[in-house]
């Protein structure tokens, strides 16, 4: 999914520690610039994606 607001390597951080939240199993991956997350989890998309809301950044798609 692509998390438009991902700027830098500290928005990264926050992103996969809110994903982390909610499965602390799930491997992520932020590609900084192209904006890109990739996640490997059990937890539901919407989870995640409300997940990455809540921490202050938006899903792009």
């Amino acid at each position: 999914m692509t998390v438009s607001s991902i700027a830098c390597e500290g928005c990264a951080e926050g992103v996969t520690k809110a994903i982390h939240n909610q499965d602390p199993n799930a491997l992520v991956k932020v590609d900084v610039a192209t904006k890109l997350v990739t996640v490997d989890t059990t937890a539901a998309e919407t989870d995640i994606r409300n997940a990455i809301a809540d921490a202050g950044h938006e899903v792009a798609d």
